[in-house]
């Protein structure tokens, strides 16, 4: 008896620990390892999309003669629509508007954003697809469109 009750005191514990590290609100068993599961795939996704902009950077800094600014642009799919993070350690005077305007241009609304220019260039958007437009958007084309507004923004702003 005893070793049976330790062991459902063990297997209670084990599941809070891994309540608290995926930060899951979920009371029974079952729901906690399933949002443990979708927590995992969510690491996964992330790990791969770290890889793809190493990979990415590597190939760009040994293709090209100029140091490229270091920009990190990061896009997750959510339920409805995107969540967009521009980072930058230096000020980017002029880049908000550029990447606004790749918003545009993809037909994808701004539904909220955070952005610092001050010391540094950050920006968290949420964006979501406009209805009326009629083709779908992945998140892939909104970091490429990003990407190509960081580009021409810079190329821009070398001859200034």
């Amino acid at each position: 008896m005893v070793s049976r009750e330790h062991k459902r005191a063990v297997l209670y514990e084990k599941l809070q620990l891994l309540r608290s590290i995926t930060n899951s609100h979920a009371l029974n068993k079952t729901s906690i390892i399933v949002d443990a599961s979708k927590y995992i795939e969510d690491l996964k996704q992330k790990v791969e999309r770290l890889n793809e902009d190493i990979a990415n950077a590597q190939t760009s800094s040994s293709s090209s003669d100029q140091t490229p600014l270091p920009v990190q642009v990061t896009v997750e799919t959510l339920e409805k629509g995107f969540l967009i993070n521009v980072f930058s350690e230096k000020s980017c005077p002029g880049l908000l508007v550029s990447v606004l305007e790749a918003f545009e241009d993809l037909g994808l609304n701004v539904l909220e954003a955070r952005v610092s220019c001050a010391d540094s260039f950050r920006l968290q958007a949420v964006g979501g697809e406009n209805e009326e437009e009629g083709e779908s958007i992945d998140a892939h084309a909104v970091k490429q469109a990003v990407a190509v507004a960081i580009k021409n923004w810079s190329e821009n702003n070398e001859h200034e």
